[in-house]
């Protein structure tokens, strides 16, 4: 592939689309890093609070300090986003998801390594802890680099549909890391499980990083992306995170307070499971199986809600997503609460497989297309990651916390995702429909007259006269 500044006369050099490709890449991606993530946030609500934590802490502090390892991933993420987002923009969308592959792949690998409290000390939960660090930074760029992948490789009128593969890949991999810890809660001793069972769903990671390497290998970058690097001459661009800074920081905001919503999928993976199996007393395998079936229904809810958000628009399906959840996570909470698991599956599904779908479907386009090309990586990366590091890393605490010394108070737990539904739904509101525009009136419509003027000023190459920029 080659590119060519304006000045030179030369042509621009670009692949044809290939939405399928695209959206197959972003799928298996999004499958590691989810498996990666879920993996890791079923073991520390399963086996790793017993394991990388003092014996003499008390049940409700080591669920803390194990919730603690889980947010820090979340927390680094938006470091994460400011060095590998603007990679993206500038080195390509899919040098960044190579880059990110192994980082998170090697990590979650290495997690299966570790020695525990009993065999290192605190050593252990040190080293635990910078796993997950590296996780996090990695995670920060891959997800909206697939998610920009995938949305510049679409056909213009199904734009949500192919970037909702991203989320059909975290959906998957959120199920299988649930699921791969079945057989062993159920096959095996305590005694196997704590001691070496809980290591193989970590080490299988390196299956899918090998899989993710065949097909990303042969990804090429979208004819959008490459059209806007070689308008770039390379003496001075506009680099993407300046851009974003300066032109493009309402939409980051906006999307880090619509991402809020995520708190629904932290308390419904993470939390609740900790609370179900060690404050009410409710079987392992049988909990582990409700986020099987939310799951699986989400991977038939999340492509429908998507060719939904292509007919009628990305806000009114996403705040449906919204809405629900916040609503229905009293009853499936008190469900947990009594015991009752007829309502713990219908609610459960209904909570996390249908109507959080309908906003996890089509987020990756409604974001995604709130940023021009130029800057859709950085600016989707930091948006997305300050909402998932406020959401993802401070719920676990605040909901163990909230929930009192014994972990009972589920209804605190539930106000919280509640108030953090609120500030998603509002920030939504402020947003604008792109469903029926081009990538093209995308980058029209948020690009600025202030914007162009300094763009067409510092992509000028060096030397050359105005005339001449001004001509591409």
């Amino acid at each position: 592939m080659s590119h060519a500044s304006p000045g030179a006369g030369a042509p621009v050099a670009t692949h044809g689309k290939t939405p399928r490709k695209a959206a197959l890449a972003s799928w298996i991606g999004s499958a590691l890093e989810y498996y990666d993530f879920a993996v890791y946030g079923t073991a520390a609500a399963l086996v790793l609070n017993h394991l990388f934590f003092p014996e003499d802490a008390s049940p409700g502090v080591a669920i803390l300090l194990s919730m603690a390892t889980v947010g820090v991933a979340y927390v680094v993420r938006p470091l994460g986003a400011l060095v590998i987002g603007p990679l993206g923009d500038r080195l390509g969308r899919k040098f960044v998801l190579m880059l990110t592959l192994f980082m998170i792949g090697g990590a979650t690998f290495a997690v299966g390594c570790l020695p525990t409290y009993d065999q290192a000390g605190m050593l252990a939960p040190a080293l635990l802890v910078l796993c997950r660090v590296i996780q996090g930074l990695s995670a920060s760029g891959e997800q909206a680099s697939a998610i920009s992948v995938s949305l510049e490789h679409s056909e213009e009128h199904r734009r949500a549909f192919t970037t909702s593969w991203t989320l059909q890949g975290t959906q998957f991999g959120t199920l299988l890391a649930t699921a791969v810890f079945i057989p062993f809660t159920l096959l095996l001793s305590e005694e196997q499980l704590f001691s070496w069972g809980w290591r193989v769903p970590f080490w299988l990671s390196a299956v899918v990083v090998v899989v993710a390497w065949v097909i990303r290998r042969r990804l090429e970058e979208p004819p959008a992306f490459e059209q806007a690097r070689a308008e770039l001459p390379g003496e001075r661009p506009a680099t993407p995170l300046a851009l974003m800074v300066r032109y493009h920081k309402a939409a980051v905001a906006r999307i880090a307070c619509a991402a809020m919503v995520n708190t629904v999928n932290v308390v419904f993976l993470v939390w609740s499971l900790s609370f179900a199996t060690s404050v009410v007393g409710l079987d392992r395998p049988t909990m582990l199986w409700v986020a099987v079936l939310a799951n699986a229904v989400a991977l038939v809810v999340i492509p429908l809600a998507a060719i939904l958000a292509d007919r009628i628009g990305r806000k009114p399906v996403f705040i449906a997503g919204v809405v629900g959840p916040a609503v229905m996570m009293y009853p499936y909470l008190a469900a947990v609460a009594a015991g009752n698991w007829v309502l713990i599956f219908l609610f459960g599904a209904i909570l996390s497989g249908c109507l959080y779908s309908l906003a996890n479907g089509i987020w990756p386009s409604f974001y995604a297309e709130m940023f021009p090309t130029r800057v859709r990586v950085t600016g989707l990366a930091m948006g997305t990651q300050i909402g998932f590091a406020v959401s993802g890393g401070l719920t676990p605490i605040v909901a163990s916390a909230v929930a009192g010394p014994e972990g009972t108070n589920w209804v605190a737990v539930a106000l919280v995702v509640s108030a953090a539904c609120l500030i998603a739904i509002a920030a939504a509101l402020t947003a604008r429909e792109t469903k029926a525009l081009t990538l093209a009136g995308i980058d029209e419509l948020h690009t600025s007259r202030t914007e162009a003027a300094e763009l067409a000023r510092l992509d000028r190459p060096a030397g050359s006269d105005f005339s001449s920029s001004a001509s591409r």
